[in-house]
């Protein structure tokens, strides 16, 4: 059997830090900014990090050891 593949969109979605948190981008900075405020928007810039829940399933996409 094949191994599985890396799937593209996800590795260029996700980064892992040192710890092993998937982080991720917020949604929310691409279009119609005029309305948002400047701190909503440089709240968005931070980003965030993947629910725990998902972890796992992340992981799989990712690294597919």
């Amino acid at each position: 059997m094949p191994k599985m593949k890396t799937k593209s969109a996800a590795k260029k979605r996700f980064r892992t830090t040192a710890t092993g948190k998937i982080k991720r981008a917020c949604s929310g900075k691409n279009h119609i900014l005029t309305k948002k405020d400047r701190k909503r928007k440089n709240r968005l810039c931070e980003g965030a990090f993947v629910d725990a829940t998902q972890e796992k399933t992340m992981k799989t996409l990712i690294y597919n050891k």
